[in-house]
């Protein structure tokens, strides 16, 4: 029915989107052109740099080259909470009215919590998301849109008590919600429909993508070891919606049962899958589900 598309390449350019009038109208022709429409925008990539720490070569590998600059790290942070409210703005000019995205996290690195981690370290870690995220959220409520933020391992928010304490940190600010993909609770071991039911006013979108765990041979761990995506060695990866551990049925009765409506987005990575049988699978599937009704 449409397309979840990526402010990154040549997908969606926000600073051409906001600066070139003919920009928006000629991506929207394309997506007509094949029958297809358009809720949602994500910005991954520019997100995570806005709160991590360190920003290092992993960031200038993901960020437009104007959004890294020299690669002082401040200056990133800075020039990537500036696209971010533009991203707001362009959505608004697109006709959309959920941006998903990261926010990267300056306290994610404690996470083994070796060296010892100090409650003032993990506390700033917050008061420095909302420092930076409360302003960008500003613009979002200026021009009607939602930012949906995607519960994930090296954010501020990667389980059940750490989306509590984003959302405490911004005073559960309603231009602040959530991106829930079950892919990134299953290996963690988090029950992916009672999250739904316990953050139910704050599912403002859906990527359905799916992931198998293979632990308990002694050897593979849920740190995966450093290893590829599709070697057969990591404790968990990532696999076509239907062919993982996400109890899809209850999740989406979950959905129904908090009066979800919004967009339903196929998010397809199977490293070890050709892509071109993979995705329309798992779009037949997750069709399947979307017709339960209750």
């Amino acid at each position: 029915d449409g397309l979840e598309i990526a402010c990154w390449g040549d997908h969606f350019e926000v600073d051409k989107a906001l600066a070139d009038d003919s920009y928006i109208p000629r991506k929207l022709e394309v997506l007509d052109k094949h029958g297809l429409k358009v809720w949602t925008i994500s910005s991954h990539l520019v997100g995570q740099a806005v709160c991590d720490s360190p920003i290092d070569a992993r960031h200038q590998g993901i960020l437009p080259a104007r959004i890294w600059g020299d690669g002082e790290p401040e200056g990133v942070r800075a020039r990537a909470a500036e696209e971010i409210k533009d991203t707001a703005r362009a959505a608004a000019k697109l006709g959309v009215d959920t941006v998903v995205g990261f926010t990267g996290s300056s306290i994610w690195h404690t996470v083994a919590m070796f060296p010892p981690v100090p409650p003032s370290m993990l506390q700033a870690g917050y008061q420095d998301f909302a420092d930076r995220w409360n302003p960008i959220l500003d613009v979002f409520d200026e021009v009607g849109v939602r930012f949906a933020h995607e519960v994930h391992p090296s954010e501020i928010a990667y389980d059940y008590h750490t989306t509590v304490a984003a959302l405490e940190a911004i005073g559960h600010r309603p231009a602040f919600g959530l991106n829930w993909d079950p892919s990134h609770m299953v290996w963690q071991q988090i029950d992916p429909v009672n999250f739904i039911l316990d953050f139910a006013d704050r599912i403002y979108h859906v990527d359905c993508k799916d992931a198998k765990v293979r632990i308990g041979d002694g050897r593979r761990g849920r740190l995966s070891s450093h290893l590829p995506w599709a070697d057969l060695r990591r404790g968990w990866d990532f696999v076509s919606t239907g062919r993982g551990d996400v109890p899809w049925e209850d999740c989406f009765r979950a959905l129904n049962s908090i009066g979800y409506d919004g967009p339903i987005s196929v998010e397809w990575e199977d490293a070890g899958m050709d892509r071109l049988a993979g995705a329309p699978e798992a779009l037949a599937y997750v069709r399947g589900l979307n017709a339960i009704t209750p």
